[in-house]
C-alpha cells in the first residue's frame, strides 16, 4: 500500500471512480474491495482489537463501513454499527451493502455516543469526501463524540469533516489512521489534513490506469527528485564543474544565517561557496569552516565586483531590513547577469514585498514561509494557511519563477509544472536557521544542475529527509546545522 506520487482533487477522484465503472467494474465491486482493504489494515494496525464500532453515514462512505463491518464479524470481531440514516432511504451501492449486512447477526442501531467507549477501535465511515460546508449540527455532534471518546479512530477514505481539497477541518475527525481509496486526495496532505488523517494507507481498488490522461493537481516529492537534479560524478571531475555559489546577507549581528546557508551549499556538493557580508562577520563565517570564502560587503557599491563570477546568487539569509539591506538587495537585483541563477529568501522577500527592487521574474526562486508569502500577496497569514495550494498558485502568477511555500508539507510550484508536495520532514525542524539550510541546499544543487525547478525540488526533499534523519535522536532540541551535516548522507547514493 505504498502511497502514489500523484495527488488529485475530489472532483477528479469522482471522475476516476466513474471511469472505473464505465470500464466495467461495478460500483458495488469497488465498495467491496474498499471494505476488504480497510478490514485488512484494521487487523494489521490493531491486531489485539476485539470490539469495533462502525459509525456509518448515508452515502457510499457509509457503505464502505458496512462492508467492513461484515468482514470484521466474519473474522471473529464483535461489531456494532451505528447508522446515521433511515435504512429505507439508502440508495445505490450503500443500499446493497445494507442488504448484505441485514443477513448477518450484526447489531445496527442509531448513533449513541456512550457506545463509542466500549470499542477497541472506532471506524469513521460517516462522510468521506462527501463533506459539505457548513456541516450540519448533527454531523458536528457525531464528529465531536468520536474525537472525545478516548478510543483510536480509523477513518475510511477521508476523516469526516475534512475538506477533501483544502484540507481544512470544518471541524473534522482526528483519526489515528486513514485508508484512502482509488487516488490520493489533496486534502489529506494540505492544511489540517496530516494532523487529522494520522498514519495514511492507500488502496487503488484495482483501478490503476483508468485516469491515465488526468493531470494530477499535485505530485509528492520522492527520492527520484534527487537523481533528476544530480548526476553521478566522473572520476576526473574538478570543483569548477560543480558551480560557484554566492550567499549574500548577514546584516548587523546576523552572521549565523549566511554561515548556515553556505555550509549547506557545500554539503550538497557545490564546487565553490563564497559569503558576502559585513566585514566584521569574517571570523564568524570562516573561523569554523575554512572551506568557505568571504567577501566584504560594506554597501551596494561593492556588489558589482562581488557577484561577477558566481553561477548562483542566494540573497536574504540574515539580511535584515535596514538601509544597508535595501541598498544591497537593489544592487544585487540590478547587477545580476542573465545567465546567473537567483534565489531570494528571508528578509529579501519582505523587502521585495515592500517594493524594493524587482517585483516579478520568470526564472528566480523564492522561498517564503507563510508570513512572507502573506506579505508578498498582500493578505493575512491565516488566508495563506487556509488554502496553501491556492496561495502557491497565486504566488506563481504574481511573482513568477519557482516558488517554495515552506511549512508542514512544503509546496514547490512553477507556472508550467504540476506543483510538488513534500510529505517528509518533522516538527523538530521548527527551529532558527532551518530556512537558511534550505536556501543553501537549493543554491548548491542549482549550481550543479542549472535547472531551477528541478534543483528546488531536490533541495526541498533532501532538506526534509535530512531533518528526518536528525529526528531519529529526538525532535526536541534539533539544531539547523545538524540538518546540514546530514545532507551529505542523504545524497551519498548519487556519488
Amino acid at each position: 500500500m505504498t502511497l502514489p506520487a500523484e495527488v488529485y482533487s475530489a472532483s477528479q477522484v469522482r471522475q476516476l471512480e466513474a471511469a472505473a465503472v464505465a470500464a466495467g467494474t461495478p460500483g458495488y465491486t469497488l465498495m467491496q474491495r474498499a471494505g476488504a482493504a480497510a478490514h485488512a489494515v484494521l487487523r494489521q494496525r490493531w491486531p489485539l482489537a476485539r470490539q469495533i464500532v462502525v459509525v456509518a453515514g448515508p452515502g457510499n462512505n457509509g457503505g464502505d463501513g458496512l462492508v467492513l463491518a461484515q468482514r470484521a464479524q466474519q473474522s471473529g470481531l464483535a461489531v456494532t454499527v451505528m447508522l446515521l440514516a433511515d435504512p429505507a432511504a439508502l440508495r445505490g451501492e450503500a443500499a446493497l451493502a445494507y442488504a448484505d449486512l441485514a443477513g448477518s447477526q450484526i447489531a445496527v442501531q442509531p448513533f449513541d455516543p456512550l457506545l463509542l467507549a466500549s470499542a477497541d477501535v472506532v471506524v469513521d465511515a460517516l462522510l468521506g469526501i462527501g463533506v459539505r460546508a457548513p456541516l450540519r449540527d448533527q454531523w458536528q455532534a457525531v464528529i465531536a463524540a468520536m474525537n472525545d471518546c478516548g478510543r483510536p479512530v480509523f477513518a475510511l477514505d477521508l476523516p469526516s469533516g475534512l475538506d477533501p481539497d483544502s484540507g481544512r477541518a470544518r471541524p473534522a475527525v482526528r483519526a489515528a489512521a486513514t485508508i484512502t481509496f482509488i487516488a490520493l486526495k489533496q486534502g489529506l496532505l494540505l492544511g489540517d489534513g496530516p494532523e487529522h488523517a494520522g498514519d495514511l494507507y492507500f488502496e487503488a481498488l484495482d483501478t490503476a490506469g483508468t485516469g491515465a490522461t488526468l493531470r494530477p493537481v499535485l505530485r509528492r516529492l520522492t527520492e527520484a527528485s534527487l537523481s533528476q537534479a544530480l548526476a553521478p560524478r566522473w572520476r576526473q571531475s574538478h570543483k569548477s564543474q560543480f558551480g560557484r555559489v554566492l550567499i549574500i546577507g548577514g546584516g548587523v549581528g546576523m552572521p549565523g544565517a549566511v554561515r548556515l546557508a553556505a555550509e549547506s551549499a557545500l554539503r550538497v556538493g557545490a564546487g565553490l561557496v563564497t559569503v558576502a557580508s559585513l566585514p566584521e562577520h569574517l571570523a564568524a563565517v570562516v573561523g569554523a569552516r575554512p572551506e568557505l570564502m568571504f567577501r566584504a560587503l560594506r554597501s551596494g557599491v561593492d556588489v558589482a565586483a562581488i557577484v561577477g563570477d558566481a553561477d548562483v546568487l542566494a540573497i536574504g539569509p540574515g539580511l535584515g531590513r535596514d538601509n544597508w539591506a535595501r541598498d544591497v538587495l537593489a544592487s544585487v537585483l540590478a547587477a545580476r547577469r542573465p545567465q546567473q541563477q537567483l534565489i531570494v529568501d528571508a528578509d529579501a522577500l519582505n523587502l521585495i514585498a515592500e517594493g524594493v527592487g524587482l517585483q516579478r521574474c520568470d526564472d528566480w526562486v523564492l522561498t517564503p514561509h507563510p508570513g512572507e508569502a502573506a506579505r508578498l500577496l498582500g493578505v493575512g497569514t491565516a488566508q495563506i494557511q487556509q488554502d496553501r495550494h491556492a496561495a502557491l498558485q497565486a504566488l506563481c502568477e504574481r511573482r513568477g519563477g519557482t516558488i517554495v511555500l515552506k511549512g508542514a508539507m512544503s509546496l514547490v510550484g512553477h507556472a508550467h509544472e504540476v506543483p510538488l508536495l513534500c510529505d517528509r520532514g518533522n516538527p523538530g525542524m521548527a527551529v532558527p536557521g532551518m530556512g537558511d539550510i534550505l536556501t543553501g541546499a537549493i543554491a548548491g544543487i542549482l549550481a550543479q544542475c542549472g535547472r531551477p525547478f528541478d534543483a528546488t525540488a531536490a533541495g526541498v526533499y533532501a532538506h526534509a529527509v535530512a531533518g528526518d534523519r536528525c529526528a531519529r535522536s529526538g525532535m526536541r532540541g534539533m539544531l539547523a546545522l545538524e540538518v546540514a551535516l546530514e545532507l551529505r548522507a542523504v545524497l551519498a547514493h548519487l556519488s
